[in-house]
């Protein structure tokens, strides 16, 4: 296709996806306080306040914009392999889609295991700072931005064994140079977490520690890669 045309199957393409985003966050937001308890879920029995009088409303707005944004993930990614799966070759499009539903799949993965293990683990531990003079009183802004932050932050830390097994796949690195600068990556590891996650060290560790535990499977990715590779080659 010209220029012209790929252009106007983009914009039809991203029309598509606004559409869908729209009727998903408005459906949303009339389910917004569901969204809300569910958030608040693995906090325990908190209660969250708002100082300023449109700061719940613009809160909503936006837990209803993300849960459209989560619903209608479908939609954008089948119109994404929709627009780009006509210019690539066989080969191409047979790893392409298996990829996409693997990003996926560890997306959600993260962003469970964020929800069910780490974040408990983490409000649990500032909750214990409590006492009768300190009583904890989140806004409905901080908890709300804490809380989505941290789950989207383990949704894209779980991508890491993916990305080995696509850098492996290219021969851009290799088990052993992965092996040789693991003590280096433990080091970037630790400056990455401080960097993505609130300032806190419990954050951080809830990153790092599932971090390195991708980085070994990554390794072992990349080495199942280079044992199928050498097993074509004899």
């Amino acid at each position: 296709m010209s220029i012209i045309r790929h252009l106007e199957e983009l914009r039809k393409r991203l029309i598509i996806c606004l559409v869908a985003l729209a009727i998903t966050a408005t459906a949303g937001f009339f389910y917004v306080d569901e969204i809300r308890v569910l958030l608040v879920k693995p906090a325990g029995p908190i209660e969250l306040i708002y100082i300023t009088p449109p700061e719940a409303l613009m809160v909503n707005i936006r837990l209803a914009i993300l849960a459209g944004i989560m619903v209608a993930m479908p939609v954008f990614v089948y119109q994404l392999l929709a627009f780009i799966m006509p210019a690539l070759y066989k080969n191409e499009k047979k790893l392409l889609v298996p990829v996409v539903f693997a990003m996926i799949l560890m997306f959600i993965t993260g962003i469970l295991f964020a929800y069910r293990v780490a974040f408990p683990f983490a409000i649990a531990f500032f909750l214990k700072f409590a006492s009768d003079d300190l009583i904890p009183l989140f806004t409905i802004t901080q908890y709300t931005s804490f809380i989505t932050q941290f789950l989207l932050t383990f949704g894209l830390v779980f991508q890491l064994p993916l990305l080995f097994l696509f850098l492996g796949l290219i021969n851009v690195v290799t088990a052993p140079l992965l092996r040789r600068i693991r003590k280096y990556v433990m080091l970037v590891i630790l400056i990455g977490a401080a960097i993505i996650t609130p300032p806190d060290v419990v954050s951080q560790l809830m990153i790092a520690a599932p971090l390195w535990v991708l980085y070994e499977v990554g390794i072992l990715l990349v080495m199942l890669v280079q044992f199928r590779r050498k097993k074509k080659k004899q």
